[in-house]
């Protein structure tokens, strides 16, 4: 009995041994969690919440995206928005604001006390995405040329007299072979009013119009608005994003003019994708949208250093077809193989100044009558 009992000691001497190592453990892995955390090493310990056009949604989407935020120590949970409407978004409680260009970043600015100014990441020049059949007879009436099978110009001057003159499908050489080709020529483009792509259309538009001169005050926008109202309105009901037009035009459904960023096209050819008969043409006259961040806490301005300085993020930007701000290496890098449909070059692009944001929103205003 006496060797029982003191075994039995033994025992509960070595199970109160054990349970203090346990809870010891376990203190030190809470411990070290939390300094896991304060770190950055571990998961992400900042929730960063932003706005965005509809444009950025894939890449910060991308899982390889969200893994090097993480690694720095953001977690981005992001809405989308078209670009115009940002400035009517209840931006309290979100970090930062990402419309498609500076124009909307302008008018952001004056909600955030962040001192330093927006950031620009990354850019891409606005095109025309069309179907081969009607890229061919653009350019056998004279509105385009053609590089090849699958890039080329959409001539401005030309393009816009053909809208003004309402000349339709029917009236082109070359359609009769083409049933789809029907009604009224003209580019499906964003809402003006809503979205940062169809503003800068009108921009690019009232430039070439207006005899290569700026819009700067009202009676610049009296000069286009009537051509400009017609570009809008032959277009029936628009969407707010450039994400949707361009998902249909990839499809095959809808108008064979689609306004687009050169990011959505790039992102497909770079990724492997299939993009079908689709022809860009780049206008000889086009504006660069340059995505802008406005910052609007402390944390969005470090997330938007990162994006611009952080050479895993650049990447994964070009991997979505944007071109980063600065050295164009990791563009040029990613579409070697794609030239035939990228002009990385923007050889014989002319960029057309943009108008202040409030005369974006007077010519958009007049487009709806």
């Amino acid at each position: 009995m006496g060797f029982r009992k003191q075994a039995a000691d033994v025992r509960r001497i070595v199970g109160i041994v054990l349970a203090v190592l346990l809870i010891g453990g376990v203190a030190m892995a809470v411990a070290a969690g939390r300094d896991s955390k304060g770190t950055g090493t571990g998961t992400a310990t900042r929730t960063v919440r932003g706005v965005i056009g509809s444009e950025k949604a894939e890449f910060f989407a991308d899982p390889d995206v969200v893994k090097a935020l993480a690694a720095k120590g953001f977690t981005v949970k992001a809405e989308t928005s078209g670009s115009w409407d940002m400035n009517r978004f209840p931006l309290k409680g979100y970090d930062f604001a990402f419309p498609g260009s500076k124009a909307p970043a302008d008018e952001l600015r004056s909600k955030s006390s962040v001192p330093g100014g927006p950031l620009r990441p990354f850019y891409s020049p606005l095109v025309v995405v069309a179907h081969r059949a009607a890229a061919q007879v653009l350019a056998g009436n004279g509105l385009a040329t053609l590089d090849g099978t699958s890039s080329g110009k959409l001539l401005m001057r030309p393009y816009l007299g053909a809208a003004q003159a309402d000349r339709t499908w029917q009236q082109l050489k070359g359609t009769e072979k083409h049933a789809e080709l029907t009604g009224t020529v003209y580019i499906t483009s964003t809402d003006p009013v809503a979205s940062n792509s169809g503003a800068l259309y009108l921009a690019a538009a009232s430039y070439v119009a207006d005899g290569g001169r700026v819009a700067a005050d009202g009676a610049a926008v009296d000069r286009t608005a009537p051509l400009l109202r017609k570009l809008i309105q032959v277009q029936g009901a628009q969407q707010s994003g450039s994400d949707a037009p361009f998902r249909d035009f990839i499809s095959g459904v809808g108008n064979p003019l689609v306004l687009v960023y050169e990011s959505q096209v790039a992102s497909l050819l770079i990724q492997h994708q299939d993009v079908g008969d689709l022809v860009v043409l780049y206008p000889d006259t086009t504006v660069s949208s340059d995505h802008t961040l406005v910052p609007l806490t402390a944390t969005g301005r470090e997330l938007g250093e990162l994006l611009s300085v952080d050479p895993r993020l650049r990447d994964l930007a070009v991997r979505h077809g944007f071109r980063p701000q600065g050295a164009a290496a990791e563009f040029t890098v990613a579409t070697a193989g794609h030239t035939d449909y990228i002009d990385r070059q923007l050889t014989g692009v002319r960029q057309a100044p943009v108008p202040t944001a409030a005369v974006l929103r007077a010519m958009a205003r007049r487009t709806r009558g």
